[in-house]
């Protein structure tokens, strides 16, 4: 940033500031923030690099959710709400280029200030900006929001509203926030904070609304119609206050969004095929290959596109719950790991196309490094080597097989490990000193997923039969999942953390000791690592990109020796059937690939 010079009494000030700088605490306002360095759009952009500024409005788009709903309120904890409306409903004072790690332009806010070390952050509202109702955005309903998400929100919301020092209106139209702590995500963070109505919520209880308290937005889209467990219907406002803003070219292009529900995955696919719904995502590669050939396809009537990025690969696989014996002890999850044949379930359900995820970052310059930890990185765990695991320092890799459906080089391994935990075959079942048999259940949801979840524990369970361990499948609908999930009510579940090229305050969300005892946070593992938290304030305070990514190298490395999840193949490209009315700008693709910044964002209608 430029300095901000005061305009001074006297020559000699001004050239006293000119010599030495800005007073302490004053930076100039501007029109965007990054993570790192500079954002790399200009102040006078137009568009962002991956839309069609030119995209015709109108036409209709029908999408698939699995399971149902219960609420149209996704910021709190209570019910089930259909999870697009946090992305088209509300918008916060920041919009993010998914075209950048972490970069972030006004929205809401025309201007964002920072202190030197971003140990507060200042935000100017757009006088322009209105609520879906017609009603301006004030100061006023922007501190409630952060006040009221920060204590009865979602608890995804709640360890920021923990980290403020103080929040104030500064001007007509300015606030300020000020931090508890060095954290340089937390000015950008608080940037992405939905803003929601003050006035609608007089007399009312925020966190415990019903199905028709809708909590008002700001965003393109609106609530139009719906049908609880059915259907919910959006339509575009037309007198969305922000058409011009460069944010806002190119992208919302369809008048109407109309989210409908199904019970199962199959009658989802089902009515893509007849064309009832406009697009789907396919994560099975196989699949992808062998079952999308059906006359809409071979008509092109449909079309299968194919969207590469080039972010991490995230976490999807199997999370062990650390919280119940005996997946207490890191040895009986290594032996789990250790019987899950990859190969041969890779094989057999995907055709061996989708490569495995080796670790939570990998994919990415993020990753973690083979072999052992060296440099800064070994230099940042070195002080928490007694309480590692095996591997986080010298090196841990998954095990493969040799691609046969017996693996026994990798069971004789797994039941090395359990004997060495006091676990031993008696009567063809593996128990303990106190006679008990292992037993774990596996619970399951009733979505996108499920069909190849089970498919994998199938073949995963009749492989523990053989170490003497009893796999139970269970398979619940969403809202018994999420309440179950919510008070950790499981041995294993399917799960998967989509991890970005700028990971932040999230991660303490994802990992930290707090989120482990907090119910409905993501911490499903209920891992409890002073060297991952460690890792992650080193993430948050490094002021070089340098210093930043050997912090996530190094929490990759305890994440993954910490032999919390099973993990299985990664998604290295985006795979969308759709029909062929529906468009993206295929020269100009985000380095995020695939994502609710992208399709319905960016898409748009062509009638032919």
């Amino acid at each position: 940033m430029r300095p901000d010079f005061f305009r001074l009494a006297g020559i000699a000030a001004t050239l006293f500031l000119l010599v030495f700088g800005t007073l302490p605490g004053h930076a100039e306002k501007a029109h965007g923030i990054a993570m790192y360095g500079q954002p790399a759009l200009p102040p006078d952009f137009v568009s962002l690099p991956y839309v069609n500024p030119d995209a015709p409005k109108g036409g209709r788009v029908v999408t698939g959710n699995v399971g149902s709903f219960d609420s149209l309120n996704p910021f709190i904890l209570k019910g089930s709400a259909p999870w697009q409306l946090r992305y088209l409903t509300h918008e916060s004072l920041m919009g993010r280029s998914w075209d950048e790690p972490f970069s972030l332009y006004g929205l809401l806010a025309e201007s964002i200030e920072t202190g030197p070390n971003r140990e507060w952050v200042e935000f100017t509202l757009r006088e322009e900006a209105r609520f879906s109702d017609g009603s301006p955005i004030t100061v006023e309903d922007v501190l409630w929001s952060y006040e009221v998400l920060g204590t009865q929100g979602h608890p995804r919301y709640r360890a920021f509203w923990d980290k403020l020092a103080s929040i104030e209106q500064t001007g007509p139209r300015s606030l300020r926030l000020t931090f508890t702590e060095e954290d340089r995500e937390l000015a950008l963070i608080a940037g992405l904070r939905p803003i929601l109505q003050k006035s609608q919520w007089q007399g009312k209880e925020f966190s415990e609304g019903t199905i028709n308290d809708i909590p008002l937005g700001s965003a393109p889209y609106v609530v139009e119609d719906f049908e609880v467990g059915r259907h919910v219907t959006l339509k575009r406002n037309p007198d969305y206050w922000g058409n011009a803003l460069p944010l806002r070219q190119g992208v919302h292009n369809f008048d109407e969004i109309r989210i409908e529900f199904y019970g199962d995955n199959t009658v989802l696919k089902e009515a893509f095929k007849a064309k009832a719904i406009s697009y789907i995502r396919e994560f099975n590669a196989e699949r992808w290959e062998s079952q999308y050939d059906f006359p809409a396809v071979q008509s092109g009537e449909i079309v299968k596109s194919e969207i590469p990025h080039r972010k991490p690969s995230g976490m999807t696989g199997f999370v062990m719950n650390t919280r119940n014996p005996p997946l207490d002890d890191w040895r009986v999850r290594e032996a789990l790991i250790q019987a899950f044949n990859f190969e041969f379930i890779n094989d057999t359900l995907t055709g061996g196309r989708q490569p495995r995820i080796t670790s939570y970052f990998s994919g990415s310059e993020l990753a973690m490094q083979p072999g052992p930890a060296k440099g800064p990185v070994r230099d940042l765990l070195e002080p928490f080597a007694d309480s590692l695991l095996p591997g986080t320092l010298d090196g841990y890799e998954l095990p493969q097989s040799d691609g046969s459906k017996r693996n026994r080089r990798n069971l004789r391994r797994a039941m090395k490990l359990l004997n060495e935990a006091g676990w031993t075959v008696q009567d063809g079942l593996l128990r303990n000193a106190a006679g008990e048999v292992m037993e774990l259940t596996v619970l399951l949801q009733q979505d996108a997923l499920i069909q190849q979840a089970t498919a994998i524990m199938d073949i995963y369970a009749r492989a523990l039969e053989r170490l003497g361990i009893i796999l139970t499948l269970q398979s619940t609908d969403k809202a018994q999942y999420n309440e179950r999930q919510r008070v950790y009510d499981f041995d294993l579940t399917f799960a998967r953390w989509s991890l970005s090229l700028s990971p932040g305050n999230e991660q303490l969300y994802y990992w930290g000791t707090e989120a482990a005892d907090q119910p409905g946070s993501r911490n499903l593992m209920g891992m409890k690592s002073p060297a991952a938290e460690a890792m992650v304030q080193e993430m948050l305070t490094a002021r070089t990109q340098e210093g930043f990514t050997a912090a996530v190298r190094a929490l990759d490395r305890v994440l993954i020796s910490g032999r919390y999840v099973i993990p299985i193949h990664s998604y290295a490209v985006g795979r969308i059937a759709h029909l062929r009315e529906l468009r993206y700008p295929q020269d100009r693709l985000p380095i995020y690939g695939d994502g609710i910044g992208f399709l319905p964002t960016v898409w748009w209608h062509e009638a032919e």
